[in-house]
């Protein structure tokens, strides 16, 4: 077993999968999080549990960052009690939220003015592929520090893409991916109301098209549960709405006019504004079968 301690600092759906992930092979893990039950559940399984990210950074040569955005990586690493002041030279950020590539290459610009290593390494998959370790890992970092994690990094995901060098190369993949993923959430949502409204079965028209060429990952993940009724959130309607949302906000800056993806961050940010923003961003099946009939 690896004789240091890898912290977690945000252990929601993804971050209590890869916690939990890095116990099953044998990792010492600790973990913060500002929600006593999700330590808990850490603790459940081995994990150490730190009453601040100062205080687990204290035990840890790697932290992995899982919080939700850029006002959270703040916080948790420069903040009070923040992990980034009182970790050892040459110790390791793994940043693994969905950020403006800015953000990203900001964090890890102020991470080696204090001699500390960044891995820009947002992540894919939801829970269950982070807990199996199946998730996508998008990874910009210098190869020597990738060479001095390969082994943490590899431990946690089997699906590591290194896409650059430079940080916030990590987090541009991720944001074209997570647009066309709201795309063809959106797609696969509207379609299905369609189906309905022509008279066909949902159940089996998703069959035909988890077969077929209309066939998206996440359409087939989310369009079940939907049909179901199951809105439990695994993925919060608010993640895409921001994730589209700074994608667009990148495709802006670089003088691109991304149209369906504007159309896609809008029904998102419609659903969060109708107050479906806590709930599975399955939920778009219903806002889409709400949608009036033409005149």
């Amino acid at each position: 077993m690896p004789a240091t301690t890898t912290g977690f600092i945000g252990i929601g759906n993804m971050g209590l999968g890869m916690a939990l992930r890095l116990r099953d092979l044998g990792f010492a893990v600790g973990v913060r999080d500002i929600d006593p039950a999700r330590e808990a559940a850490a603790a459940a399984h081995g994990a150490s549990v730190h009453a601040s990210a100062a205080a687990l950074a204290r035990h840890c040569d790697v932290v992995v960052v899982a919080v939700v955005d850029a006002a959270q990586c703040e916080a948790v690493l420069f903040g009070a009690d923040g992990a980034a002041a009182v970790l050892a030279g040459g110790s390791c950020v793994m940043l693994c939220p969905t950020l403006s590539p800015a953000s990203t290459a900001g964090f890890a610009e102020r991470l080696h003015a204090l001699g500390l290593d960044c891995i820009d390494a947002p992540m894919s998959g939801g829970p269950a592929r982070a807990r199996d370790g199946s998730m996508s890992l998008m990874v910009a970092c210098p190869d020597p520090v990738y060479e001095r994690h390969r082994q943490l990094v590899e431990a946690l995901s089997s699906k590591v893409f290194r896409v650059g060098t430079r940080a916030g190369d990590g987090a541009r993949t991720k944001l074209v991916n997570n647009l066309l993923a709201a795309i063809n959430l959106a797609g696969a949502a509207e379609a299905l109301a369609l189906a309905e409204r022509v008279g066909l079965d949902p159940a089996r028209t998703l069959d035909v098209i988890a077969q077929s060429s209309g066939q998206s990952w996440i359409g087939s993940d989310r369009m079940p549960r939907a049909l179901a009724g199951d809105l439990v959130p695994r993925a919060h309607t608010t993640l895409l709405a921001k994730d589209t949302g700074l994608a667009i906000g990148m495709a802006v800056d670089a003088g691109y006019d991304a149209v369906l993806g504007r159309v896609a961050a809008a029904a998102f940010d419609s659903a969060c504004r109708a107050g479906c923003g806590a709930l599975d961003d399955a939920c778009l099946l219903q806002r889409a079968r709400d949608r009036p009939a033409l005149p």
